[in-house]
C-alpha cells in the first residue's frame, strides 16, 4: 500500500485528537504528519511529538497528500482560496466541519477535487468518538481506507452517503449537547429538591454510563428498556407523562430539524 503524508490545517481539540489517534494506533508516524495554525504557539507542542510543523497551509498541501481541514466552516473559503492553487488530482481533503458540501469544496478549488466528508463528535477528544464519513467517487478505496482507519483510533465509523451527511449531525455530532443538557437540567432539578449538586452529578452520570451501555448490549430497544423502568402507577411513569404532556420528544424533533437546517445553511 502506498505510504502516504497526512496535514492538519489548523490545531485545535479536534485536530489534536485525530492527530494523536493516529500517532498511537501508528497509522502515521511522526515524519508522516505535518501542522500548520495561523497561531504558531498551538503548533509547538506537535513538533515535540516528531510531526512537522509548517510554516503555510501553501506549504503543508506540498508536502502531504492527505489534508485534514480542521478549521471551522466560516474558515473555510478563506482557507480554500488560499490552497486552490497549490491543490492536484493526487490530494484528498478531509473535511470535518459541519455543513461544508463535497461539492462547495470543489467549487472553491477550481475541479473535481478528491474529497472525504467527515462528521466527528467532541468525545473523538476522549477516543470513544463515533464519527460519519462519506467520499466523492474519484477517491479510491485504499485512501478511503486510510481516512477511516485514522477516525476508527478514535472511536467508532460509519459509511454513509452525502446526502445524509447533513441530517446525521443531529444525530451524533450535536447530539453530546443534548446529554449535556439533560445532565444540566436534572441535576439543577436535584438541587431544587434539595440535593447536593456533585452528588446529583456522580449519580446522573454513572446513570449515563450504565444506560448507554444497556442500549449498547441488551439487545433491547429504547421502548422495551423505558418499559423495564417504568411500573405500572410508579415513580417513572408520572414523569415520563409530564414528559408527555411538555412534548419532550417533539421538543427533541424540532431541535433536529433545526440542527439539520442550518448545517444547509452553512455549505451554501
Amino acid at each position: 500500500m502506498k505510504q502516504h503524508t497526512i496535514g492538519f490545517i489548523g490545531a485545535g481539540n479536534m485536530a489534536s485528537a485525530i492527530l494523536n489517534g493516529a500517532l498511537q494506533s501508528g497509522i502515521f508516524k511522526g515524519e508522516q504528519i505535518c501542522i500548520f495554525d495561523v497561531l504558531e504557539e498551538k503548533c509547538r507542542p506537535f513538533a515535540q511529538k516528531g510531526v512537522v510543523v509548517c510554516g503555510s497551509s501553501i506549504e503543508l498541501i506540498k508536502k502531504c497528500d492527505m489534508v485534514v481541514l480542521a478549521v471551522k466552516p466560516q474558515i473555510y473559503p478563506g482557507v480554500l482560496e488560499e490552497i486552490k492553487e497549490t491543490v492536484t488530482n493526487q490530494h484528498v481533503l478531509i473535511s470535518i466541519a459541519a455543513g461544508i458540501s463535497t461539492g462547495y469544496i470543489q467549487s472553491a478549488i477550481g475541479f473535481e477535487c478528491k474529497v472525504v466528508r467527515v462528521m466527528p463528535n467532541t468525545p473523538l477528544l476522549l477516543g470513544c468518538g463515533a464519527t460519519a464519513l462519506s467520499k466523492c467517487s474519484c477517491v479510491t478505496d485504499s485512501e478511503f481506507q486510510i481516512v477511516s482507519q485514522l477516525f476508527s483510533a478514535c472511536g467508532i465509523v460509519e459509511i454513509l452517503p452525502e446526502s445524509q451527511m447533513n441530517a446525521i449531525i443531529a444525530v451524533h455530532g450535536s447530539s453530546p449537547a443534548y446529554v449535556y443538557r439533560l445532565a444540566k437540567a436534572v441535576i439543577d432539578g436535584a438541587v431544587q429538591q434539595g440535593i447536593d449538586s456533585q452528588v446529583a452529578a456522580k449519580l446522573f452520570i454513572q446513570t449515563i454510563k450504565g444506560s448507554a451501555m444497556m442500549l449498547e448490549q441488551s439487545g433491547q430497544t429504547p421502548d422495551e428498556l423505558i418499559q423495564m423502568v417504568a411500573s405500572p402507577g410508579g415513580t417513572t411513569l408520572a414523569a415520563l407523562r409530564e414528559m408527555d404532556e411538555t412534548g419532550f420528544d417533539e421538543s427533541i424533533q424540532k431541535a433536529m430539524e433545526a440542527c439539520t437546517k442550518r448545517a444547509e445553511e452553512l455549505g451554501k
